[in-house]
């Protein structure tokens, strides 16, 4: 069994300011050890339930947080950015047969994490899909199906979970904390291990979870950026339009297409 984990850390337990997830400041290395701790959870997990190969996407800023001594030795890890539309989700393709999600939060223009945003927080206010509110992991999720590739567990912040559970309503979850306005409530870091662990291997070894729903035959993908400049600059990719002065809106029945589109444009 093949496994593919993609993981973030702003929806690691514990993790709750800006200065917790960048690595040049002081707070940031015992966020980073809790990170690959929740990761290797995930693979010991995926282990117990027959898994024998599992690929790593380090998926948060530099993506250089993960440190290969933190995981097991059934574990590639992909480490920095290769330019792939993919992004987050570099090396998934249909010889996997699951997707984990791990450390995962709340998109931008949703209160469900202080640290809530799409992508580029700095760039972009919010992003919807077909006119909903989209996430990260919405994406993700998304590239995973269109690879047919089942995903079966999502990690991450009490939001991020029940968005989840709305794409996919029999997928397992861990749920590591919640936010009350600047402030998240975690569990205690040990019960995310092991929670998340349980959930890999219980989520694996259940033959009725493993499906791929059908993605959507067209999209409408619309992306408010924080800056006018930017969404004009946007507007000349082939086939965006200006729909404010804030938002550019493009249409494409080519999932890719959509993909490729903002890979040039956040």
């Amino acid at each position: 069994m093949k496994v593919f984990i993609s993981a973030d850390i702003e929806g690691v337990t514990g993790v709750t300011a800006g200065s917790e997830t960048n690595k040049d400041h002081p707070d940031y290395k015992d966020f980073q050890v809790q990170m690959a701790k929740e990761v290797a959870a995930a693979c010991e997990g995926a282990k117990e339930a027959g898994a024998t190969e599992i690929v790593i996407k380090d998926a948060h800023g530099s993506a250089r947080n993960l440190i290969g001594d933190h995981l097991p030795d059934e574990a590639a890890l992909i480490r920095g950015w290769s330019g792939h539309p993919y992004r987050m989700m570099q090396g998934v393709d249909k010889s996997f047969n699951a997707s984990f999600f791990i450390g995962y939060h709340a998109p931008g223009g949703r209160e469900g994490n202080p640290l809530a945003h799409t992508f580029k927080g700095k760039l972009i206010s919010k992003i919807t899909l077909n006119g909903d509110l989209a996430s990260e992991l919405s994406f993700n999720m998304l590239t995973s199906f269109y690879e047919k590739v089942p995903v079966v567990l999502v990690t991450g912040d009490e939001m991020i979970c029940a968005d989840a559970r709305e794409m996919l309503p029999e997928i397992h979850t861990v749920a590591v904390k919640r936010c009350v306005g600047g402030s998240t409530i975690n569990i205690s870091p040990q019960s995310s291990i092991e929670k998340i662990k349980e959930s890999a291997r219980t989520a694996l070894a259940d033959p009725g979870k493993n499906f791929v729903p059908e993605i959507p035959e067209f999209f409408t993908l619309t992306i408010h950026y924080n800056d006018f400049q930017e969404a004009y600059k946007a507007s000349f990719y082939p086939g965006a339009e200006l729909i404010s002065p804030k938002a550019v809106q493009y249409e494409n029945e080519d999932y890719p297409e959509i993909l490729r589109m903002m890979h040039f444009v956040i």
